[in-house]
């Protein structure tokens, strides 16, 4: 079994659910990231979604597209992003990574030299949001060879027979955008939510995890009660810029949002 895989069925087994906490790699620095992501560990983190920075970030909002330019000011590449995974590995070998971006970095590195290197650094997982399914037919094999899924994102307005399109391509687990919108959104409706994940339980044999609009231990802890997994990505990345001149500050800002998120999904 894969780590995603190992990760979903001991969380299944704990009748808990997975917290995945995303952050923008080499965001501000390019020193800061590994240490951070030791961090949420530590906080409670299951899963680690690690963002790619990219110029056009169209599916994110304000705050991760701000993260996008401070870590490409920082010079952050692709490149990079695989090292600072490398360098996770040396002290975590079981907590799953994913990397989440775009697709030009990755035509720009090649596909199957982008796949061969995610296998070799240990990267779990790569969720590509401007990939359809309708177009992965020669990529996906190429991520299934080396042990690393593929993972697809499903919208709101997503038909039932995409869904299940998606489903047939993803592996790992499928990540439901709650809000029409993007990265950071105002509201979310909890029962809309767990309506739409009903729908795609039944159509899709992968854990579900859903993000966009989990701000806090509250929302967290709602969207737990009817997902296998929370992503929350705009409420930590907003503290990364709020301390980019004060590490320590800034470790602990997200720690305290994090482990809140996490004591609030184990409460009974």
């Amino acid at each position: 079994m894969s780590r995603i895989e190992t990760t979903f069925a001991r969380l299944k087994e704990q009748q808990r659910k997975a917290l995945i906490p995303f952050i923008t790699a080499g965001d501000p620095g390019l020193e800061v990231t590994v240490p951070l992501m030791r961090t949420l560990v530590e906080a409670g983190a299951d899963v680690i979604e690690l963002g790619v920075p990219f110029s056009d970030p169209m599916a994110d909002g304000p705050v991760i597209q701000k993260a996008c330019e401070r870590a490409l000011a920082a010079g952050t590449g692709l490149p990079d992003v695989l090292a600072m995974v490398r360098e996770f590995r040396r002290g975590d070998d079981t907590t799953p990574v994913v990397l989440m971006g775009y697709l030009n970095p990755v035509e720009c590195m090649g596909y199957e030299r982008f796949a061969e290197t995610c296998a070799e650094v240990g990267v779990d997982g790569v969720l590509l949001v401007d990939l359809p399914p309708e177009e992965c037919d020669e990529i996906a094999p190429l991520f299934k060879e080396r042990g690393v899924d593929l993972i697809f994102l499903v919208a709101p307005t997503t038909t039932e027979a995409r869904i299940s399109r998606i489903a047939e391509a993803a592996s790992g687990y499928l990540y439901y955008v709650s809000l029409k919108g993007v990265t950071g959104s105002a509201s979310l409706n909890v029962d809309e939510v767990a309506a739409r994940v009903e729908t795609i339980r039944n159509l899709a044999q992968l854990p579900i995890g859903v993000g966009f609009g989990i701000k806090d231990a509250q929302s967290a802890r709602a969207v737990s009660r009817v997902a296998d997994g929370v992503v929350v990505g705009s409420a930590l990345v907003s503290q990364v810029a709020a301390h980019a001149d004060d590490p320590m500050a800034m470790t602990a800002a997200v720690s305290e949002i994090l482990a809140g998120m996490r004591a609030a999904m184990d409460k009974p």
